[in-house]
């Protein structure tokens, strides 16, 4: 290397021409760029040396100037299509050649600019370079031209973003879709969403925060999420709506029934059968009866709805069914585990009409022992729809019209006190439903009244004599079983205020049911065998348990093995986990909502138990509401207190919720 040399090198990637100045210690070399900046720079750094010495700092521009008149990046493939046939490769100064038929020291900078500004043409091989096969520039045309088109689609969707912000109307593109999509992953699963860089990415070019609160907001402000998206419910594995397959099964089942497989249906429309729900339930999935015989006694009938009259298993509706698990009950609304148009038609027993059934007749004791029973398929025709409210009522007001209601009810304390001189354990704590109608949040507690206890213990005898007649059998079934718990002992407990405070420690004493294919002992309802029977159209388990029993009254093999039915029963318990997961953390958010609407709301609050006693961290059950939230309190409490408090901050997407005590002085009292 000579002083006076111009070369070129490569400054943090961008293209430098400067003259060599002096040598700077054994290898570097000081240049000088045009505007006289000096850098000393080693020689590896020097990516091409132009033909000739002698040059000045001041004669690059003109240099530059003359190079520039050679650039034309459509020569570069008159070049290949010359060369590619022989795949003759070339250096800098013969591309010169090829090109302006001259090989002066600017027309060779020129063809060295070409040849590595090119990614298409040729590729570098030492100090020459090569052509490219035909077909590997036809691929890589084709990936610029799908990469071209990538980037148009991204600014049309960018400008499209823009436009809706800006409140006009767009029409969002197929291309769109997937940008969208990863979006929403971000604002979703936040730091363990798929394509989170692409996301953040988008969220940059739209001059956002890159951050899963920003994607969630541009959602919002885009129209295509609303305020309370339920993220819990995105979260899950739950399928949120029914395949096109799915809904042309249900309406091929509506407009043309199949063969029912029970022929011999015991007709029991005579009896009088009444269905008790909530108004608003839609699934009419049971119905009682008691039919009075000749010697005085009394057979309780139990009806329960048959979906699988529609079903055979392992065919659409049925695999469908069994992903979903269970009918999923929210605030905002309920996700069917079958289609609604079967699932509140030909499914449910509805009034007036002959219905299909499974049926359990029941005979009990003086006791309230079952002493005998039998199960059939048969035909019923529901006479009365009536609500929780209206059989209180009948009850308080002792309706004498309908006696069967009053003998259903004494029956049903009969079962209780029978459970209870079993073991059973009754834990009773104010529940709440929250119900979401447009733009207002109610909260209701559920009443632990008669009518509700009477269809309760109605639906575990049901459970009892299903579980009985595949324990008899050795029939598989979905069972349900709960371990003896350890609770604390009578002195401890008695010290306890009666009501929530007691119930809420006996609670946590109680282990989890289980479920399994083997009959067990169920604690706390005090059965030695049991299973979930009594909501086929809302809970696959029951719907398993009605294909192997009616099966078996066939005398026909049972649909599902002993191995099958384990296998089945192993995917549902996690399934059910997440879909009570959802219900639980979807009903606690509005109840976030809600109280952050009413903040100006006092409650009134009982201390139920401590959380953390060191930090005075307790947990509080708002009776009126039905709520159980967490409170740090700012004095000495005692659980069994009740207080008054008021919401001092409440957000429902970050799960907080921070009470204040009202404290009442005896003035303010008195003037109350």
């Amino acid at each position: 290397m000579e002083k006076g040399k111009l070369i070129e090198f490569r400054l943090h990637g961008e293209r430098r021409l400067a003259i060599t100045e002096r040598p700077d210690g054994k290898k570097n070399w000081v240049v000088v760029e045009e505007n006289g900046q000096s850098h000393s720079i080693p020689p590896k750094q020097i990516s091409y040396e132009v033909a000739g010495e002698g040059y000045k700092s001041s004669e690059i521009p003109k240099f530059l100037q003359e190079v520039e008149t050679y650039i034309d990046p459509s020569s570069i493939e008159l070049a290949w299509e010359l060369l590619v046939e022989e795949s003759e490769t070339v250096n800098p100064e013969e591309m010169a050649l090829l090109l302006f038929s001259e090989q002066t020291p600017a027309q060779c900078y020129a063809a060295y600019i070409l040849l590595s500004d090119d990614k298409l043409y040729f590729k570098q091989k030492g100090d020459r370079y090569e052509p490219r096969p035909v077909a590997q520039v036809g691929e890589i045309k084709h990936q610029q031209e799908v990469q071209k088109q990538k980037q148009q689609e991204l600014e049309n969707f960018l400008l499209r973003v823009r436009n809706r912000l800006a409140g006009e109307e767009v029409e969002w593109q197929p291309s769109d879709y997937n940008r969208l999509d990863v979006i929403e992953k971000l604002a979703t699963y936040g730091e363990e969403a798929s394509n989170r860089t692409q996301a953040m990415d988008t969220l940059g070019l739209l001059e956002l925060p890159e951050t899963p609160e920003a994607a969630f907001q541009l959602l919002m402000d885009l129209g295509i999420w609303s305020e309370h998206e339920n993220l819990f419910l995105r979260r899950s594995q739950i399928p949120k709506h029914f395949s096109t397959k799915v809904l042309e099964v249900a309406q091929s089942c509506l407009q043309f029934p199949p063969p029912d497989p029970d022929t011999n249906r015991l007709d029991l429309t005579h009896l009088k059968v009444y269905t008790i729900d909530d108004e608003s339930t839609k699934e009419i999935d049971d119905g009682l009866s008691i039919e009075f015989l000749e010697d005085d006694r009394q057979k309780i009938w139990v009806h329960i709805a048959d979906p699988t009259r529609l079903l055979t298993p392992g065919d659409e509706l049925d695999l469908d069914a069994r992903r979903r698990t269970t009918t999923l009950y929210l605030p905002t609304g309920m996700i069917p585990m079958f289609p609604s148009e079967l699932a509140t038609g030909p499914m449910s027993l509805i009034q007036g009409q002959i219905c299909s059934a499974l049926s359990f007749g029941i005979i009990l004791d003086e006791s309230g022992g079952v002493v005998d029973y039998s199960i059939h398929a048969s035909l019923i025709k529901p006479t009365y729809r009536l609500t929780y409210d209206d059989v209180d009522e009948m009850l308080q007001l002792k309706i004498q019209l309908e006696p069967e209601i009053h003998a259903l009810d004494q029956w049903a304390k009969q079962r209780f006190q029978w459970r209870q001189s079993q073991g059973s354990i009754s834990i009773y704590m104010p529940e709440s439903v929250i119900k979401v109608e447009g733009e207002e949040v109610k909260v209701e507690v559920l009443d632990d009244s008669p009518s509700r206890q009477l269809v309760a213990e109605m639906m575990i005898m049901a459970g009892e004599v299903g579980a009985k007649y595949g324990q008899k059998h050795d029939i598989p079934l979905p069972y349900r079983s709960q371990p003896q718990p350890e609770l604390p002992p009578e002195a401890e407990l008695i010290l306890l205020p009666a009501g929530p405070v007691r119930s809420c420690a006996m609670r946590r004493c109680m282990p989890k049911s289980e479920m399994g294919i083997i009959p067990a002992r169920h604690a706390s309802l005090a059965l030695e065998t049991y299973v979930q029977i009594t909501s086929p159209i809302r809970r696959y388990s029951d719907l398993l348990a009605h294909f192997q029993i009616k099966a078996h009254l066939r005398g026909e093999e049972l649909p599902f093995s002993r191995d099958q039915m384990q296998e089945i029963v192993m995917s549902l318990v996690p399934a059910v986990k997440e879909a009570s997961s959802v219900e639980r953390c979807t009903n606690r958010y509005w109840g976030l909502e809600y109280l952050r609407r009413n903040s100006d709301e006092v409650w009134q609050a009982l201390i139920i138990r401590w959380l953390k006693e060191e930090i005075n961290l307790g947990l509080v059950l708002l009776e009126e509401l039905g709520l159980e939230l967490a409170m740090r309190f700012g004095r000495s409490v005692n659980v069994g207190d009740r207080i008054e408090v008021k919401v001092a901050h409440a957000d429902p997407r970050k799960d907080e919720v921070i009470f204040q005590e009202v404290i009442t002085t005896v003035a303010e009292a008195a003037a109350n």
